[in-house]
């Protein structure tokens, strides 16, 4: 017996209670009416007011605001009504916690699925994968896994808890002490709960997004990046000040994923907060204020010594002195005192050697050596593209203006006395420090936003492409066609070469449908447009211009090399044998031919005459081809099979 199992045989998952219970109850049987699931749900106010509040958050500001729970209860349906009076009801029972000492806090595990509740409603909304109240349900109940651990063993989730884990260690951590990982437990309590195989999947995925392989752009990927995306501003919410910008640096990535830029993103995350708090006060869970999302995104960074609370990396300096007495005692001060990591030279010659191998970030040299000085060493270091970006600390025993000007001009950012003071050398280093500081963070913003674009590009590539392509056939769609027309309109213009359009058509398409169904009939445009595609050459335009109509676009081709086109392509459809679950179906096609002539002023005047000798072959007899040149219509005699 699995752990899942024994779970729910020991009463250990949890169920809902009260007027909670009475609903699921409802709602199991076959017989059951939304008249009885308001009656039972009008006994509890508070389950009242919070679904009148999730049906009126649904309409967007739009029509009059529903008071009638029976009017809720049947804009909702019963299974979200069912599914949100169980939700409710278990943050009602687990609010408080349990006491058992297990460190789970309650409290902030309700804080957390609420606000990612709210984002699932707010991004449903938008993307309409699924209704936007059942993903409320979903994302207020998608870590219940977390807190059945929590409390069924408090003991071993407390020592889980108190180690660090990302989130693959988490659930290798439970699955390894307990038997099972919240995400599986989550989907147990899902499914007791009767909420459908469609949202339960795609939730169980929704830390791991890319372990579900979902076929991208299916229902299923669609909410699972959707679960995703709600846990992360979930997180964004719930963060210490000094995560923030991590956090929000990923979650305008996933937002140039699903096409949010950061303004739309801001927007969408503000109203999740500003709802998230109001729900809070209903439910009585806690939910800290927060700034605005651009207020957070533009927050300075901060400050060098709470860094370094928090970075363990050593500073690398490169110490530059030719007198071992004073280099010893300098070196003795910055690796000890200053903890940092200390490389030497002796001169500025093989100071260069060292600062390309080691790349410092902080370089500070004597003025006078012998070889190559302080002044001569730094003005090679700023010469090169890796050393403008240094500090550099100039040792001098000269404190006069001239000499100060003269190494500011060199390109020195700072200057220490000598003897060197202990004092003077922690005041200087701490400036150098929040230099590199904020350099570091500079061009990890760098190097996000170089990602951010290439990401944008990405998806840019990829709307394009479904802007322009037919999702059935994978053939380009109309708006592509009628591009690749003008283009080729357009050339032909220039070079004087030929050009020619056929338009097809799949004959008896409607009876296909009607006889065999929908899904058969797919699978024949499916075969067609394959077919068309193989007869076309290499350089031609194939696309889907209507339900069973495509157009074919040949550049360079006379009205007798479009002829002999059509009919190979007609052949070539006449033949096709088309098996699905034991049907076989056989079609044909009708081909009307077209080529730019004089007096035609633009491509749609020759796309008519294409249609015309299309309308020919059909009235025909079909599966012909058909040729409109000089004002009137050929046909072919016979349609050979």
């Amino acid at each position: 017996m699995n752990r899942i199992e024994q779970l729910r045989l020991s009463g250990q998952l949890p169920s809902p209670k009260g007027v909670g219970l009475a609903v699921l109850e409802i709602c199991r049987r076959d017989d059951a009416t939304l008249d009885e699931v308001a009656r039972v749900v009008q006994s509890d106010p508070a389950l009242s007011s919070r679904l009148l509040r999730l049906c009126n958050s649904a309409r967007g500001g739009g029509g009059r605001p529903i008071a009638s729970i029976r009017e809720a209860v049947l804009r909702l349906g019963m299974s979200t009504v069912r599914q949100v009076a169980i939700g409710f009801s278990l943050v009602d029972q687990y609010l408080e916690g349990s006491g058992n000492g297990s460190g789970f806090d309650y409290a902030a595990f309700w804080s957390h699925s609420l606000l990612m509740a709210v984002a699932c409603h707010e991004l449903g909304g938008l993307a309409r994968a699924a209704p936007a109240d059942e993903l409320f349900a979903c994302g207020l109940l998608a870590q219940i896994g977390s807190l059945v651990l929590a409390t069924a063993y408090p003991a071993d989730y407390g020592a889980i808890l108190t180690e660090q884990h990302g989130d693959e260690a988490l659930l290798a951590q439970e699955r390894d002490r307990l038997g099972a990982d919240h995400n599986e437990v989550t989907a147990a309590v899902l499914t007791d709960c009767g909420m459908p195989h469609a949202l339960v999947e795609p939730v169980s995925y929704h830390e791991r997004p890319e372990a579900a392989g979902f076929s991208q752009g299916s229902r299923p990927y669609q909410l699972v990046q959707l679960f995703f995306l709600a846990r992360r501003m979930a997180d964004l919410g719930r963060s210490p000040i000094a995560e923030r910008n991590g956090h929000i640096a990923e979650l305008m990535r996933l937002g140039g994923r699903t096409g949010l830029d950061a303004g739309a993103l801001g927007e969408v995350f503000d109203q999740v907060v500003r709802q998230w708090q109001e729900w809070a006060e209903l439910l009585k869970v806690p939910a800290a204020p927060l700034p605005s999302f651009d207020a957070m995104a533009n927050a300075p960074l901060p400050r060098p010594q709470q860094e370094a609370d928090s970075v363990a990396t050593r500073r690398r300096v490169l110490l530059v002195e030719d007198e071992p007495t004073s280099r010893l005692l300098t070196e003795a001060l910055l690796s000890h005192l200053l903890d940092c990591t200390v490389f030497t030279a002796e001169n500025g010659r093989d100071a260069l050697a060292v600062a390309v191998e080691v790349l410092p970030q902080i370089v500070i040299t004597d003025w006078l050596m012998p070889v190559m000085d302080g002044l001569e060493f730094c003005r090679a270091l700023r010469a090169t593209d890796w050393g403008q970006s240094m500090y550099v600390i100039m040792l001098t025993g000269a404190e006069t203006d001239e000499k100060l000007i003269q190494a500011f001009e060199a390109g020195f950012d700072d200057y220490i006395t000598k003897p060197v003071n202990m004092r003077a050398l922690g005041a200087r280093m701490r400036a150098a420090q929040h230099y590199t500081s904020l350099l570091a963070a500079w061009e990890n913003d760098r190097a996000q936003l170089k990602q951010f674009a290439a990401e944008l590009a990405v998806s840019n590539r990829r709307l394009e492409h479904a802007a322009m392509t037919d999702l059935l056939t994978g053939l380009p769609n109309r708006r592509a066609g009628m591009d690749a027309l003008q283009r080729f309109w357009s050339a032909s213009q220039r070079t004087g070469q030929p050009v020619a359009a056929l338009m097809i058509d799949v004959d008896h398409f409607k009876a296909i449908n009607d006889q065999h169904g929908h899904a058969i009939g797919d699978q024949v445009l499916q075969a067609v447009a394959q077919a068309i595609q193989a007869a076309a050459r290499k350089d031609d335009s194939v696309s889907r211009i209507g339900g069973e109509e495509f157009l074919l676009v040949c550049h360079d081709a006379d009205a007798r090399a479009a002829l002999l086109a059509a009919e190979r392509l007609r052949r070539m459809v006449r033949e096709l044998r088309i098996t699905v679950a034991n049907v076989q179906v056989q079609t044909s096609v009708s081909i009307g031919v077209a080529n730019r002539e004089n007096g035609m002023e633009e491509p749609d005047d020759m796309l008519r005459a294409a249609d015309k000798a299309l309308y020919a072959a059909k009235k025909a007899g079909r599966n012909r081809v058909c040729l409109f040149a000089g004002g009137r219509t050929h046909c072919a005699t016979s349609n050979a099979a």
